[in-house]
C-alpha cells in the first residue's frame, strides 16, 4: 500500500463529463446529478483501507445531507485487486447501505479526466458544476455547507490522501 496525496486541480475548473455503469446496472451521466445544488464526487475502492475507515462517516453524512448529491466512483479496474470488481462493488454497497450511486470507471478515463489519483480523492462541485473544494474527507461537510448557504469554501483546502489508484497501463 502507498501513501498518496491528491493533486490539486485548480479550483473553478469546469466538472468533467462522464458516462459510466453503477451498482444496479444503471447508466448515470453527468448531467444526471443536475437537480442539486452541491455534488460530491468521491473516488474509492472497496479495498483500501484509507477508504474503509471513512466509509460509514461518508454514508451517515450523505444521508444527513439531503440536499447533497454523493457520487462514488471506482476507477479501481486492475485484475490484481479482485475486490475492486464491479461485482464486489453491489455487495458493498449493500453491505454499508449506501444509499447513493457507486459508480464503475472500468477504462479509468473518467478518472484521468478529474485527475484523480488516489483513493479517497473528493471534488465538491457548486451549482455551476465547478469546483469548489478539492481535499480531505474532513473538509467535505463544512465545504458543501458553504456552497449550500451561497459562499465559497475556505480557500486554505487539505490534500487528500490514501491509496494509489491501481492503474491498468
Amino acid at each position: 500500500m502507498v501513501l498518496l496525496q491528491s493533486s490539486m486541480v485548480s479550483l473553478g475548473s469546469k466538472m468533467p463529463n462522464f458516462s459510466l455503469k453503477g451498482v444496479g446496472d444503471c447508466i448515470y451521466n453527468a448531467d444526471d446529478f443536475s437537480n442539486k445544488k452541491v455534488l460530491v464526487v468521491i473516488f474509492m475502492c472497496n479495498h483500501c483501507p484509507y477508504v474503509q475507515a471513512m466509509w460509514d462517516d461518508l454514508v451517515s453524512i450523505a444521508k444527513e445531507m439531503e440536499s447533497v448529491q454523493f457520487v462514488g466512483i471506482n476507477s479501481n479496474a486492475n485484475l490484481d485487486y479482485p475486490e475492486d470488481s464491479f461485482e464486489k462493488m453491489a455487495a458493498y454497497a449493500k453491505e454499508r447501505d449506501m444509499d447513493f450511486p457507486y459508480l464503475f470507471d472500468e477504462d479509468q478515463s473518467v478518472a484521468k479526466k478529474f485527475g484523480a489519483v488516489c483513493t479517497p480523492d473528493i471534488f465538491v462541485y457548486g451549482p455551476d458544476r465547478k469546483l469548489e473544494y478539492r481535499g480531505a474527507f474532513e473538509g467535505v461537510r463544512e465545504a458543501a455547507e458553504a456552497i449550500l448557504k451561497g459562499k465559497k469554501p475556505k480557500a486554505q483546502q487539505k490534500y487528500s490522501q490514501g491509496c494509489s489508484i491501481k492503474w491498468v497501463s
